[in-house]
């Protein structure tokens, strides 16, 4: 099985789709059911000046996470099918991303779970209010898990440190073009296999108040260890010609107990997040982006450890990056990013030592039909 996808996913080159129509009956329009198909694959080549001796960069990345090497990030191969009151998604996937990101997700052993891009079916239960149900994508943050439909090359610290993924249902309620809301009822903060017997909440609402400007607020409350509540607000502006300008702002409230079990108040991380992008033509974009992740607790992202002797907590780390995308063809991008990291403290580690800082090179060639 396992061999059968990732060859499936290596091999898939082309979308077909089939074209809509409208059928017109007594002036009532119905769309044709639609259904197409898609391929993607992200193809890199990383270089980390702090030369990790296994390949691997720190547990915090979770995209283009291999040193050294060519590798593939993710190749995903997909099907969508839409109508007027049913749609539905599946799509399969393989790559160094889902090693490192899916580890936790085996039942019984068996790891078939992990390459499931999504999987997911939606039902019209009204005008502009439907019920989706599966592997759903993240309703946090503004990022993608393709690379090619992000801004920058790799992936903020931000957006790789919140859920790529989730599995529940959805109720979403366009309610205007303006104004959209969605709840959400989810195994967890990232899960397809439960670990307990508690569900999590999510929110989300869009507001567009005006042509190019977009107003993101999404939430998560749920038990992960112990009651962990999260919020995430971003906007996207394109108010400037061949400009988008992306701010964000993260912040969370994970729940502590003393050694008796008992509460003990809470304890907090946040990131902010900027990020512009300017694409003076069709074949060429430039993308920055600044952030600062700060988690003294380490709540979302784990100490540093060489030994039992040297363990470094906390992560307060400061990350600016800058890409060049050239797109020789609308859906093939070549790209090249520069990214730095500076902590308060010495959580990156090379030969063996601890230190406040790394540098990273990221290419990648990636396709999407």
């Amino acid at each position: 099985m396992k061999k059968w996808i990732v060859a499936a996913c290596l091999t898939a080159s082309v979308a077909l789709a089939q074209g809509q129509t409208v059928l017109t009956t007594d002036s009532i329009e119905i769309a044709k059911p639609k259904l197409t198909f898609s391929a993607f694959a992200d193809i890199y080549y990383l270089y980390d000046f702090n030369q990790p001796e296994n390949h691997e960069r720190p547990g915090f990345v979770y995209a283009h996470s291999r040193h050294n090497e060519f590798s593939l990030n993710n190749a995903v191969i997909g099907a969508a099918y839409t109508s007027d009151v049913v749609r539905g998604n599946i799509g399969l996937h393989t790559g160094t991303y889902v090693q490192r990101n899916y580890a936790a997700e085996t039942i019984n052993g068996s790891e078939v779970l992990k390459y499931i891009y999504q999987a997911n079916v939606g039902v019209r239960l009204a005008k502009g209010l439907w019920l989706d149900a599966g592997i759903l994508p993240s309703h946090i943050g503004y990022e993608s898990a393709l690379s090619i439909d992000n801004p920058t090359l790799t992936r903020s610290l931000m957006a790789d440190n919140t859920p790529y993924y989730e599995t529940g249902a959805k109720l979403t309620w366009d309610i205007s073009d303006k104004l959209t809301i969605s709840g959400l009822v989810l195994n967890g903060w990232q899960r397809i296999v439960e670990t307990d017997q508690n569900k999590a909440l999510g929110t989300q609402i869009q507001y567009k108040p005006t042509k190019g400007v977009l107003l993101n607020s999404s939430t998560f409350f749920g038990k992960e260890g112990t009651y962990r509540y999260y919020h995430n607000f971003y906007t996207v502006l394109d108010l400037i010609e061949k400009v988008t300008i992306i701010a964000a702002f993260d912040i969370g409230w994970q729940q502590q107990l003393d050694i008796t079990g008992k509460k003990d108040g809470t304890k907090t991380w946040w990131n902010p997040n900027l990020m512009v992008r300017y694409k003076p033509t069709d074949k060429v974009a430039i993308g920055g982006r600044v952030e600062y992740y700060n988690d003294p607790n380490n709540i979302i992202i784990a100490p540093t450890s060489l030994n039992e002797e040297t363990v470094v907590t906390g992560f307060k780390t400061f990350s600016p990056s800058l890409n060049l995308d050239y797109f020789p063809i609308e859906n093939v991008a070549l790209r090249i990013e520069g990214r730095l990291y500076s902590a308060s403290n010495s959580v990156f580690v090379k030969d063996n030592q601890t230190k406040k800082t790394d540098g990273i090179v990221t290419t990648s060639m990636a396709f999407k039909f």
